[in-house]
């Protein structure tokens, strides 16, 4: 797969579709070998490709220093946590995988509430959906907990007085995600990883015609 020729929309489709439910690479993988890109082409594929492959390791990443920079904070820690469930939110299977689970759970002791969680049924037209897929999560549009979380996330982080210190903890930990991506040399298991997404995603367009 040439990453040079990939958009940066064109990632944050492809970050938003794929699938974050897999663990993160591991410590020995994730800090192996780093060497200067030779050209700015080079520094770009790099870039896309380690930004996807390493994604849930950056994630944990970018939450564990804005952790630590709230550990005498409880409040803040709390806003943390929603700030990054309300961004895990934006990516289509963290939403159905998490909507699912919810409503498993609820289904439990009262079934009743369970169905009325179920997102609504999309109108087929010819084997074919009429319009595109809107992502539910126990029953509602996806917008609306995103918007309620962020909302109470930006409160707690007002009430905690740390607007200032969440600031230099997340350009510290997208500097650090920018540094790793930009120097951490692919390897052959990140290249094939690739290839098999993209497999996926293009059988998945095949099987929807």
């Amino acid at each position: 797969m040439d990453w040079g020729n990939v958009t940066a929309e064109d990632l944050v489709d492809a970050l938003r579709e794929v699938d974050w439910s897999s663990p993160p690479r591991p410590f020995s993988e994730f800090f192996s070998r780093f060497t200067v890109p030779r050209s700015s082409s080079k520094w770009n594929s790099r870039l896309k490709c380690n930004l996807y492959y390493y994604r849930t390791n950056y994630f944990l990443l970018i939450v564990t220093i804005l952790g630590l920079a709230f550990l005498t904070r409880p409040l803040a820690i709390v806003a943390a946590f929603l700030t990054a469930l309300s961004i895990a939110f934006l990516n289509d299977s963290f939403a159905g995988t998490f909507s699912e689970k919810v409503t498993r759970s609820v289904r439990q002791f009262s079934p009743h509430l369970a169905a009325k969680m179920r997102p609504p049924l999309t109108p087929v037209i010819r084997g074919r959906p009429s319009a595109k897929r809107a992502i539910f999560i126990c029953g509602r549009p996806r917008w609306v907990f995103v918007l309620i979380f962020s909302s109470v996330s930006f409160i707690l982080w007002f009430v905690a007085c740390g607007l200032l210190i969440v600031s230099w903890a997340l350009s510290f930990g997208l500097l650090a995600t920018l540094l790793h991506a930009s120097f951490r040399t692919p390897n052959l298991k990140a290249r094939l990883t690739t290839f098999r997404e993209e497999f996926r995603q293009v059988w998945r367009n095949y099987s929807e015609l």
